[in-house]
C-alpha cells in the first residue's frame, strides 16, 4: 500500500507491487475497460487465489481517511508564522473571497468549524426559541445540536430510500402536519450527494421557511450545474450553506468551516462570529485600524485564524485535483462492486454532481452471508479502516430521552443504518490501495452463511 509522508507524498511499502499485480491480473479485462467475467465463479477465483495477497502488515494499515498535505501547504503556513500575524486577518479575508468565487456565492464567512458555520447560519436566518426546524435523522449529531442551541425544536423527517437524503415528499407532509410554518428547513448533502434542492426550495418558498444547507460533505458537489454553496437560487427565502474543513473533508484547515450566502445574511453571521464585536483584531490593530469597537449582541468565538486560512488557500487551489481523484476511486469501486449481489453502493441520481466525500455501500441483510459489523471486523483484520455514517439522531441517547424516539419512528433511516458502511476514499490512496479494498470486500462476502 502507500503511506502518507509528512509532506503528503505517497511512499511505496515493500511488497505492494507483487501483491496488487496479482489482484489486478485477476480482475483482467474488467479493470482495463473490457467486459470481463461477471460471474460468481470469477469473484470466487479472485478470492481464492489472491485473498492472502491483500493482508496488510500491522504496521502499515490503510487508514479510513487521510489529508493530502504537500510542501506548498507547509510553506504557506510557515510564511504566515513568520509574518507575525497569526489570528484572523488578511489571509482569512482572502480565503473567504476565493471560496465565495469558487462556489458562486455572493459572500462567505470563515469559521472555526463546520458546526460553527451551521450555527451562525441558522442564527442569521432568524431561528430562535420555540421555532421548528425540519431536518434529517441520518446525519451527524452537530446538525441537530445547533438547532437545540437556539432553543428551537428539531423535527426529523425520514430519508429517501435510494439517496438517503431527506425525502421531499416526507418534508412536504411534515410541513402540512405542523399547523404553522417551520422557521427553517435544514437539508444535509450526505456523503457529498446533493439533496433534492429544487423540491426543497419549492417547499420552502411555499411555506416561507429559510433553507440552511449542511454542506459539510459537499464541496465540489453541484445541483443543476450550480455548485453547492451558490445560494442565488431560491431568493424568496433566506438561504445559506455551511461547509466543513475538518481533517477528513475534501479540503482541510485542520479544523474549520465556511458559511456562504448573500451579503446581508453573511454580514449578520459575521457580527455573531466574534463576540458580537464591530471590529475584529485586524481592523483594530492593523495599519489604519482603531482600537474602538462596539458590541451589538452576545456573540461567539467562531473565527478562523490566518494560520488555518493559509493552509486552506493552498488546499482550495487543489480542490479540483482532489475531486478528480475521488471520482476516479469511486468509479473503480463502482466497476468492481457491480457484480456483487451481497452489497450495493448507495444510489445517486444522474443529474447531481457528487463530491465523493464518502463512498457508502449497503451490506444487504437479505443477501450477504456477513453482517455490516462482521464486514467491518474482516476489513479491520486486514488493516483496512472503515466507518459508519451515521448513527441516526433518533437512536442517540440524548435525543431518545428528550423526544421519546423509538428506532421504528424513522424506518427508512433505521433500516439503512443497519447496512451502511463507508469505505476509504481520499486522494492519497493509490490504485493499489483501491484494489486491496475491493479484494478484501469480495473475500469477506464470500464467507460462510450466518448461523
Amino acid at each position: 500500500m502507500s503511506k502518507l509522508s509528512p509532506t503528503g507524498e505517497d511512499q511505496a511499502v515493500p511488497g505492494t507491487v507483487d501483491r496488487v499485480d496479482g489482484v489486478r491480473r485477476a480482475h483482467g479485462a474488467r479493470w482495463s475497460g473490457g467486459s470481463g467475467n461477471r460471474s460468481r465463479r470469477s469473484c470466487r477465483r479472485v478470492r481464492e487465489r489472491y485473498a492472502a495477497a491483500v493482508s496488510r502488515a500491522a504496521d502499515s494499515p490503510l487508514r479510513f481517511a487521510a489529508p493530502s498535505i504537500g510542501e506548498d501547504e507547509v510553506a504557506a503556513v510557515v510564511d504566515t508564522l513568520r509574518s507575525g500575524w497569526l489570528t484572523t486577518g488578511p489571509r482569512t479575508a482572502e480565503f473567504e473571497r476565493r471560496f465565495a468565487t469558487a462556489v458562486g456565492a455572493e459572500a462567505a464567512l470563515a469559521c472555526s468549524s463546520g458546526t460553527a458555520a451551521l450555527h451562525l447560519g441558522i442564527i442569521a436566518a432568524g431561528v430562535g426559541p420555540g421555532d421548528v426546524v425540519l431536518t434529517t435523522p441520518l446525519t451527524f449529531c452537530s446538525t441537530v445540536h445547533v438547532i437545540e442551541h437556539q432553543g428551537a425544536r428539531p423535527v426529523l423527517v425520514d430519508v429517501d430510500p435510494e439517496s438517503l437524503n431527506i425525502s421531499p415528499a416526507g418534508l412536504a407532509k411534515a410541513v402540512a402536519e405542523l399547523g404553522s410554518p417551520p422557521a427553517a428547513l435544514l437539508p444535509v448533502h450526505l456523503a457529498g450527494l446533493p439533496a433534492a434542492m429544487p423540491d426543497i426550495l419549492r417547499i420552502a418558498e411555499e411555506c416561507g421557511a429559510a433553507v440552511i444547507e449542511d454542506a459539510a460533505h459537499a464541496l465540489g458537489a453541484s445541483v443543476g450545474g450550480r455548485p453547492v454553496g451558490d445560494t442565488s437560487v431560491g431568493r424568496g427565502v433566506p438561504r445559506a450553506a455551511a461547509f466543513s474543513f475538518y481533517v477528513t473533508k475534501s479540503i482541510t484547515t485542520g479544523e474549520g468551516g465556511m458559511l456562504t450566502g448573500d451579503h446581508a445574511l453573511v454580514q449578520k453571521a459575521r457580527e455573531w462570529s466574534l463576540h458580537g464585536m464591530s471590529r475584529d483584531a485586524w481592523n483594530r490593530y492593523g495599519a489604519g485600524g482603531s482600537w474602538r469597537y462596539s458590541v451589538t449582541q452576545p456573540g461567539f468565538k467562531y473565527n478562523l485564524s490566518d494560520i488555518q486560512s493559509a493552509l486552506g488557500l493552498v488546499q482550495l487551489g487543489r480542490a479540483d485535483e482532489f475531486l478528480t481523484r475521488r471520482q476516479a476511486i469511486a468509479q473503480m469501486y463502482d466497476t468492481a462492486f457491480d457484480e456483487l449481489d451481497e452489497i450495493r453502493p448507495v444510489s445517486r441520481p444522474s443529474d447531481a454532481g457528487h463530491a465523493w466525500h464518502l463512498y457508502m455501500i449497503r451490506v444487504l441483510r437479505d443477501r450477504s452471508p456477513v453482517t455490516r459489523d462482521e464486514l467491518v471486523a474482516s476489513l479491520a483484520g486486514q488493516g483496512i479502516g472503515t466507518s459508519v455514517h451515521f448513527i441516526p439522531i433518533h437512536r442517540l441517547e440524548y435525543y431518545r430521552n428528550r423526544y421519546g424516539y423509538a428506532p421504528e419512528d424513522f424506518p427508512v433511516a433505521n433500516a439503512a443504518f443497519e447496512e451502511l458502511l463507508s469505505l476509504p476514499i481520499y486522494p492519497a490512496m493509490t490504485d493499489e490501495d483501491v484494489w486491496d479494498v475491493v479484494a478484501a470486500v469480495q473475500d469477506a462476502v464470500a464467507g460462510p452463511a450466518r448461523g
